[in-house]
């Protein structure tokens, strides 16, 4: 999933990595609350923001990262959470790169198409997983149905970020069970128990179904997010990520719902992410935008019932790399 309507992001302001109003307006208030404070243990309270997926007649999804204060958690530097509601998803082509997407559903089902070939559907339980490196396109479309899910991004590291563009899909994922909680790894490693998704750093990503009271073991050198993705669980509210600090090895949970954890080990470079590319420097995010829009090196996405997004123009000032905080 991309930025289905060319929303730019200016980095010196707020990264809107990949928005999809077609407004390329600053707006610089309403994620983390502005602020992302913690309540003296490090707990932080990552508010959203709404945005519209796919044009005037989108869908509207939550923004959680990257925020004001917090704009990585690990690797994971995109999360976006949908639904539940009836919508026609529609997301035409656009580039990607220096990344990878992961795409989970709660309820519904779409379509990706990209220029490597793939045109492969994902339904609940399954695992999208998209690695732009040098350089993809994709495009993603559902019939109307019942949609709920989170896309999100995983930011490569320099070692990687140039690797060969390519495409995943993981019907089955295994499974961690403990008493009140049973989780689906989806990237990384939980509790010992590692997905076959291919990931580029330590990391983890999962699905946790809470019955009643737990404790769910995690790394101590990972910082994590939670975000309820249905149900009631106490510690995660309706609608906020909330960013846990390293140094825990077991989350404790209590109610009855699905949660979305993610984490990692600190995320040490320095990024540029705007629109739809995650780089390193203002030069290099015009190189992106200028091969997508006059270039072929991006590929074409076949079957596509409509044109590729143009980039959004870029913002006047330059594009600073910025850490994983402000």
């Amino acid at each position: 999933m991309g930025d289905s309507a060319g929303n730019s992001a200016d980095d010196s302001t707020v990264d809107r990595a990949d928005e999809r109003t077609g407004d390329s307006s600053d707006g610089g208030t309403g994620v983390d609350g502005g602020t992302g404070a913690d309540d003296g243990t490090g707990r932080e309270v990552l508010e959203g923001r709404e945005v519209p997926l796919g044009g005037p007649r989108a869908m509207a999804v939550s923004r959680t990262l990257p925020g004001v204060h917090r704009r990585m958690i690990g690797a994971w530097c995109f999360v976006d959470a949908y639904g539940p509601q009836r919508a026609t998803m529609r997301v035409p082509p656009h580039p990607h790169t220096g990344l990878q997407t992961v795409s989970w559903l709660v309820a519904g089902e779409v379509l990706h198409r990209d220029s490597l070939g793939t045109l492969q559907e994902i339904r609940p339980g399954q695992l999208n997983l998209m690695t732009a490196g040098r350089g993809i396109s994709h495009s993603e479309e559902s019939p109307e149905t019942v949609l709920h899910g989170v896309q999100l991004w995983v930011a490569l590291p320099e070692a990687s970020r140039h690797v060969e563009p390519g495409f995943e899909h993981h019907p089955t994922l295994p499974a961690l069970s403990g008493p009140g909680f049973e989780a689906t790894v989806v990237m990384g490693t939980l509790g010992g128990v590692t997905s076959p998704a291919t990931a580029y750093s330590p990391l983890v990503g999962a699905e946790i179904a809470v019955d009643g009271s737990c404790e769910v073991p995690v790394n101590p050198a990972f910082e994590h997010g939670l975000l309820l993705l249905d149900g009631e669980v106490a510690e995660v509210g309706h609608g906020p990520l909330i960013y846990l600090p390293p140094g825990r090895s077991g989350v404790r949970l209590s109610g009855r719902g699905r949660v979305l954890l993610i984490g990692g080990q600190p995320f040490g470079e320095e990024l540029v992410m705007w629109w739809n590319f995650v780089g390193r420097s203002h030069d290099e995010i015009a190189d992106f935008r200028k091969e997508w829009m006059e270039g072929e090196a991006f590929g074409t996405v076949e079957g596509f019932d409509g044109a590729p997004l143009p980039a959004p123009i870029l913002p006047g000032t330059r594009l600073k790399p910025r850490g994983r905080v402000r």
